[in-house]
């Protein structure tokens, strides 16, 4: 069997995934549970991650060493909460969701319209219920 050739990016990308490995353990994605007036909430997250890396090997002018180095390596994690488990002390379990926020301007727009579309209606309602008063007044006075 041949031994796997060690090279600095190798080494490079295996202490990367280590670090990868200690942050997405289950602990992180099922949270330490909370203990509250008879109720455990447990949190349950969604993590996304990326991993980069690269490097050359390159020869240098006279007096350096033979072959030279160069590489880096990147890691990045995203925790979101997505719910969290409701255990109740007479063991009933309930899976309350958390929404997420809107994503773009366009789902905010979205999000607001029906709080619009309310107070318009009942700005014309009231509107409406003025000149309905005024009208009925102005009836009563002739």
């Amino acid at each position: 069997m041949e031994q796997e050739k060690k090279n600095p990016l190798s080494e490079l990308m295996r202490t990367t995934m280590e670090h990868v490995k200690t942050m997405a353990d289950a602990n992180t994605i099922i949270g330490t549970p909370i203990q509250a007036e008879g109720i455990t909430l447990i949190p349950v997250s969604k993590m996304s991650f990326g991993v980069g890396g690269g490097g050359t090997e390159f020869t240098t002018k006279a007096g350096a060493p033979k072959e030279s180095f160069g590489g880096g390596s990147a890691a990045s994690a995203k925790l979101e909460p997505v719910a969290f488990l409701v255990v109740r002390e007479d063991g009933s379990v309930k899976l309350l969701p958390v929404a997420p926020p809107p994503a773009t301007t366009v789902d905010r727009v979205i999000e607001t319209v029906p709080e619009v579309v309310d107070k318009v209606t009942g700005f014309i309602q009231s509107q409406q219920e003025k000149k309905a008063k005024k009208e009925a007044e102005e009836d009563f006075a002739e």
